[in-house]
């Protein structure tokens, strides 16, 4: 296996890997992009891998399976929110990502800004709102964002503008999370720009990766323009002040530590350059980052020397440190 740029290697035994995928959240086409990238680069590395669709009878395909290791590529809910990792952690399997606790913790946004914001992480104010109340009045002053409490990959967000066509109040009628969901977070708009940091845990300590600037060519950064080709130029690393990349760095692996993260995190801005640094916000933590062709840890990794199979390799060997660690 290549070194990476911090001169770090990882050899590996050849292990059965379980890579469990799909399931039935919003985001199933994207684990399913996941987990088959990171099951064939396992394949070409020599590993044995069972492909597992997670359904409902997920706890018995892998109780027969008995892999060496479970490698979590799900996306959102139940796969990212702390359940299945509680089962994994009730049938004594060693898997990849985060562990139960970081899990519920990181996919709730209010339940992330109660754990960063007492120490230092800067992230935007807002509320919790009931889905009913926001058809009678405005929760903030206009723009902010509604977005749900505990999905991931921008699923279900809306950016509320005095312009915009969601009416005023808001009409029951017009599409938007307000049809799907019982509560919302509202927040207020950060004008400015999207960037991303990655980072991964490493034999030596997780290390943030470096940053990237989402530049979505229409709207915003929504999950079309995440998952779509073409929709978002990647600028990486971005053009960014140095400043601005240090923060960021230093943020995104202050939420990883403090959220209890393994494996890999990502951790997305937003940032209003003409406020300097006081104008850069932590938005949300993903614990299950995207391993696409067009997802950004991969991307990240690359751009420092990380393939894409000894990225995976990596995830890998996170976990098996953290049993040994348990042990």
């Amino acid at each position: 296996m290549g070194n990476s740029e911090s001169g770090e290697h990882v050899s590996l035994p050849k292990l059965h890997v379980a890579v469990l995928m799909g399931g039935w959240s919003n985001e199933r086409p994207v684990s399913l992009m996941s987990g088959e990238g990171v099951a064939t680069a396992l394949e070409v590395r020599g590993h044995r891998v069972t492909r597992i669709d997670m359904d409902r009878d997920v706890a018995l395909r892998l109780a027969e399976v008995k892999p060496d290791v479970v490698f979590n590529a799900l996306h959102g809910t139940p796969g990212e929110d702390g359940t299945v990792q509680g089962m994994m952690d009730l049938m004594g399997l060693t898997y990849t990502h985060s562990g139960m606790v970081a899990s519920v913790i990181a996919i709730d946004k209010e339940l992330t800004k109660q754990a960063l914001v007492p120490h230092g992480v800067p992230m935007p104010g807002g509320r919790i709102v009931c889905t009913a109340e926001i058809f009678a009045r405005d929760p903030l002053e206009r723009p902010y964002v509604l977005k749900p409490v505990n999905e991931g990959s921008s699923v279900g967000v809306a950016i509320v503008t005095a312009e915009g066509n969601y009416g005023n109040p808001i009409s029951r009628d017009a599409k938007g999370p307000w049809q799907e969901f019982d509560q919302l977070l509202a927040e207020p708009y950060i004008r400015g720009r999207e960037l991303t940091t990655a980072v991964l845990g490493r034999v030596d300590g997780p290390r943030a990766l470096m940053v990237t600037e989402l530049k979505p060519k229409s709207g915003f950064y929504d999950f079309d323009a995440k998952y779509t080709e073409g929709m978002t130029e990647h600028v990486c690393p971005a053009e960014i002040p140095d400043e601005i990349t240090q923060a960021c760095l230093d943020l995104a692996l202050r939420c990883h530590t403090l959220l209890g993260c393994q494996g890999c995190s990502r951790t997305d801005f937003r940032w209003d350059d003409s406020q300097g640094i006081e104008g850069l916000f932590v938005l949300e933590t993903n614990t299950q980052p995207g391993m696409t062709p067009l997802s950004l840890v991969p991307e990240q990794a690359r751009h420092l020397g990380i393939e894409y199979g000894e990225l995976v390799e990596i995830i890998i060997a996170d976990a098996l440190k953290a049993r040994e660690a348990k042990r």
